[in-house]
């Protein structure tokens, strides 16, 4: 018992304590500098503390009291042989307006570098504490001078930073990863900040020939790594190839760092590096999985190019893989992908479902199982079938509860459910999504449920909301044309129903689909005029001025559109990015 007293005690007294502290932290902050003093000098009272010493001088000095403030510190330094309290001191005479005095000492700190390296970052962090930046330059290069064995580039690199030499920022953190070469992940972090998608950006040009000549000098890998990465964020794919060959030929260790690269060229739809680079991989390695993820990839670009008379020619070469290496549990990848183009791509939706079953005759994992089902229920979906492929959806939603997958089949119930035209169920599916671990998921759930919730509603017969569901539908069975019609009759029929702005967004994605580039413009753009203060005015903004800076090559109409959603749409999901594209175009040098 007397223990436990002791111990409740003692937690008391320093819960007391911090209280204290915290209440002195606010007076100072509010600008209460008497009350601030008070507490910091009681608490340095109770527990002497170099923490409290130095609040009691900078509290003394906002209260201008410079000679109280000056006591204090030589009292201290007759206590402690600490040199930072020489900077202390010098800045007190700065704030007296005595710069001579102050200078003084900042030498005499200084000159304690050279007579004890170990002292370097103390006084230096000094300095900086009190923006006194060349002081804090002149001390860590002393230091390092001195003692060759200390390396201080980091903090002068943020130093420069702060003054914005951003060339000595870059060499200094290019020499610290010379001695250190695992901050260079790091170092990408703080680079980002620095350059852009313009290769012509000063920084961007300073970067690179700093790394050329670190790479002439010392080819060391990581020097390859930073000017691959440099040129990944210029989108040069061709040059960030060419230094990961590079890379991966001095050190002939895994492939995943190419692989790495060729899906990042896949997102941004550059097929032909992408196939470059997935032919290099094919060449150089040996692991099965690996060459049947290139195979794949390949085959995926090659798909959304064709036209019908090269579906054949295809078809024949994912049967050439499977007799390379047959159809079992290892390549249950490339054989959801054949039942995928059999059903979406020939429109042979049969042949595709019955693939896949023998599919699910394999010895394959849970997960594996659950993959196929997930595609088999899709293709039921393209061919109508719904119950067919609720049953698929279900399976999986039992047999891998609360995981990712599962909750993706939770969101196909509901959206067959929708293409059915049961919008009730669908949208009790669609209200349990909303809080799914996956933020895509809960996304495009939160955007479906909108659509049915603000249009049930509003005719008791859903008539308009019918026919767009069906119309989303064939969207998703690639009989595009035919959706396309259907959304005229939604918008001659329909017009001025709170479906029209869904019915535009559609319709002009499925322009975008169908490169019919000035209507997809027209219809963003309808929305943009008569729907700004609507859910989808962003979505219509963003995807705009993807057209013109991408499809049309008029970055001034895309600069406008992105500045548009900065300063009227702050809570955007594309925002950030909007932001970034704006900068980029306006040839900012930093992002």
């Amino acid at each position: 018992m007397r223990h436990l007293v002791i111990i409740i005690t003692l937690f008391s007294c320093g819960l007391i304590f911090s209280q204290s502290e915290q209440l002195a932290e606010d007076y100072f902050n509010r600008g209460e500098f008497e009350k601030a003093l008070l507490s910091y000098q009681k608490l340095n009272e109770k527990k002497k503390s170099s923490k409290y010493i130095y609040k009691i001088i900078e509290t003394l000095q906002q209260l201008e009291r410079y000679d109280e403030a000056q006591d204090v510190i030589t009292q201290r330094m007759k206590e402690i042989n600490y040199p930072g309290l020489l900077v202390e001191l010098g800045y007190n005479y700065q704030l007296k307006g005595n710069i001579d005095e102050a200078q003084k000492y900042y030498q005499e700190a200084i000159l304690k570098v050279e007579e004890k390296p170990s002292y370097t970052y103390g006084i230096a962090k000094k300095f900086e504490d009190h923006s006194l930046l060349e002081q804090a330059l002149e001390a860590y290069k002393k230091g390092m001078e001195v003692n060759p064995e200390l390396n201080f580039n980091m903090q002068m690199a943020r130093i420069y930073g702060e003054q914005g030499n951003i060339e000595l920022l870059f060499s200094n953190y290019l020499d610290y990863i010379e001695a250190k070469p695992t901050f260079q992940s790091n170092a990408k972090r703080v680079f980002s900040d620095f350059v852009s998608e313009n290769k012509e950006n000063e920084n961007n040009l300073i970067l690179r020939t700093l790394l050329l000549k670190k790479l002439q000098s010392n080819p060391e890998p990581y020097w390859y790594d930073l000017l691959s990465w440099l040129y990944i964020q210029q989108k040069e794919y061709n040059k960030a190839f060419t230094q990961e060959k590079a890379l991966y030929r001095r050190t002939r260790e895994s492939l995943s760092r190419i692989l790495d690269l060729a899906l990042t060229t896949v997102n941004e739809n550059e097929k032909e590096i992408s196939n470059s680079i997935f032919e290099f991989v094919l060449d150089n390695s040996q692991d099965i999985d690996t060459r049947l993820t290139a195979h794949q990839y390949m085959l995926d670009i090659e798909i959304a190019d064709a036209d019908t008379s090269q579906l054949d020619a295809i078809d024949k070469q994912f049967q050439a893989l499977f007799d390379q290496y047959g159809l079992y549990e290892q390549t249950i990848a490339l054989q959801i992908a054949y039942g995928n183009f059999l059903a979406f791509h020939k429109h042979q939706p049969k042949l595709g479902s019955e693939f896949l079953k023998k599919s699910l005759d394999l010895p394959l994992s849970t997960f594996q199982e659950a993959t196929v089902k997930l595609k088999l229920g899709d293709i039921l979906v393209f061919q109508e079938r719904f119950n067919e492929a609720l049953i698929y959806y279900t399976q999986i939603q039992a047999n891998l509860k609360n995981s990712t997958i599962s909750q993706e089949a939770r969101f196909k119930v509901a959206k067959t459910s929708y293409y059915k035209g049961d919008f009730e169920w669908a949208e009790s599916q669609l209200k349990i999504l909303k809080s799914s671990t996956s933020q895509l998921i809960a996304n495009d759930a939160l955007e479906l449920k909108l659509l049915i919730s603000d249009n049930k509603d509003e005719d008791s017969l859903q008539t308009a909301l019918k026919l767009y569901s069906k119309a989303d539908l064939m969207a998703f069975q690639n009989k595009n044309n035919e959706a396309i019609a259907l959304i005229d009759k939604i918008l001659t029929e329909h017009k001025g129903e709170t479906i029209e702005d869904q019915a535009l967004f559609l319709q002009a994605k499925l322009f975008e689909k169908t490169k019919q580039i000035d209507k997809a413009v027209a219809s963003y753009q309808y929305i943009i005029d008569n729907y700004r203060d609507e859910i989808l005015a962003d979505d219509a903004l963003y995807y705009l001025a993807e057209l013109y800076q991408n499809e049309l090559d008029l970055p001034e109409k895309a600069k406008e559109l992105y500045d548009n959603i900065i300063f009227n749409h702050q809570d955007s999901i594309y925002f950030i990015e909007a932001r970034k594209r704006f900068r980029m175009l306006r040839g900012d040098a930093i992002n």
